[in-house]
């Protein structure tokens, strides 16, 4: 972006000092992101974060700041209780001039801006067993610290985002559509997907029966959505809130484990090298329960490794699904990038079917 359109831009929000200059920030599939530096007056400068909302898959911009500022706000309230910094542990909105949430342009692209946190990072892949520990305390805090917020308040900023029932119908439709002539060339990973139906309807179904409690989730716990502390290592706020919205705990821990306990990357195209690591699951479970503190259901607990299966298998049909669609929704930056990141989805579910009871071992170990 043009330097003097992002000082355009910059102006719209309630920024503290003279705008510098601005640089695209961090790795994100969906929004646009900005580290924007300001000078202040006594020469010192401040960051801010500045990031373009895309309208296209988060259709009301306005209702996910709406929960956003909600959730914030209460995770804030929670944070002061316990003595810690609210200025790090939850992200801060920046208002725009006129107060509001979001800014709006000439060419009807959405903004908006966050205080940055400072000498704190998040990270694409795992390092080490600690700050994988460290992230699933954070987001367990999330669930504790957000167990008495009434989630069917909150508005669904893409609805039905993890309706795996839903997600797999909308392939089987996709798959026979076939708009770009790409089916034919990856009928195993369609046989696999077909071949799992059942993991599409499991979690759902309890949800419906009221036999899981619908919470406030994340609903995008990756790893590179806590941010580490520089020095303690400690995993100090949770970020990326654009998906939080009614949901399943289990689906917010199953997101973690395939994404955090994969010993690969997420596109990897060696899936010799994809499988589920046990340590790393073992440390993730014990973090995110005592992160917890007791406010899961039974339920809940006895759901834990199938939440793990079920985001896996639900990645990788949305993975497979953009592919056969041509690309539309993940950004990607090689050809058969979707298709790639599908595969070892489906690998790393194989390797999760063959440690299935050693996984339920580890969870019983800790509830």
């Amino acid at each position: 972006m043009e330097i003097a359109e992002l000082a355009r831009i910059t102006g719209q929000f309630q920024f503290e000092g003279t705008f510098m200059r601005g640089n695209l920030y961090g790795s994100g599939h969906i929004n646009d992101t900005y580290a924007v530096v300001f000078r202040l007056d006594n020469e010192k400068t401040i960051r801010y974060i500045l990031q373009r909302i895309n309208h296209n898959i988060f259709s009301n911009p306005e209702q996910l700041m709406e929960n956003i500022k909600r959730v914030t706000f209460h995770l804030r309230k929670k944070i002061i209780e316990q003595g810690g910094d609210p200025e790090r542990e939850t992200l801060n909105i920046v208002p725009t001039r006129d107060d509001g949430m979001c800014y709006k342009d000439v060419s009807g692209r959405y903004w908006r801006a966050y205080q940055f946190i400072e000498d704190a990072l998040s990270y694409d892949r795992v390092e080490s067993n600690q700050d994988f520990f460290e992230s699933g305390v954070a987001f367990g805090n999330f669930q504790k610290f957000l167990a008495d917020f009434p989630a069917h308040t909150l508005h669904e900023t893409i609805k039905d985002f993890h309706n795996t029932k839903k997600r797999f119908k909308r392939f089987v439709e996709v798959v026979k559509a076939d708009i770009c002539n790409r089916a034919k060339d990856v009928t195993e990973e369609i046989g696999f997907i077909m071949d799992r139906e059942a993991d599409a309807d499991i979690l759902v179904d309890m949800l419906e029966k009221g036999e899981l409690p619908l919470r406030v989730t994340h609903n995008d716990t990756k790893l590179n959505n806590v941010m580490l502390d520089n020095v303690s290592r400690k995993g100090i706020c949770v970020v990326d809130l654009d998906t939080v919205m009614p949901g399943l705990a289990v689906n917010d821990f199953g997101d973690s484990i395939r994404f955090g306990a994969n010993t690969a990357l997420e596109d990897e195209q060696n899936l010799t090298m994809v499988s589920c690591d046990l340590e790393l699951f073992e440390f993730y479970t014990e973090a995110f329960l005592t992160g917890c503190g007791g406010s899961l259901t039974r339920n809940e607990l006895d759901m834990l490794a199938m939440g793990a299966k079920v985001m896996t298998y639900e990645c990788g049909i949305r993975f497979l699904t953009d592919y056969l669609e041509g690309d539309v929704y993940f950004k990607i930056h090689r050809e058969n990038h979707n298709l790639d990141r599908a595969k070892t989805q489906l690998a790393l579910i194989k390797d999760m079917e063959l440690k299935w009871s050693q996984m339920i071992r580890i969870v019983n170990k800790y509830r």
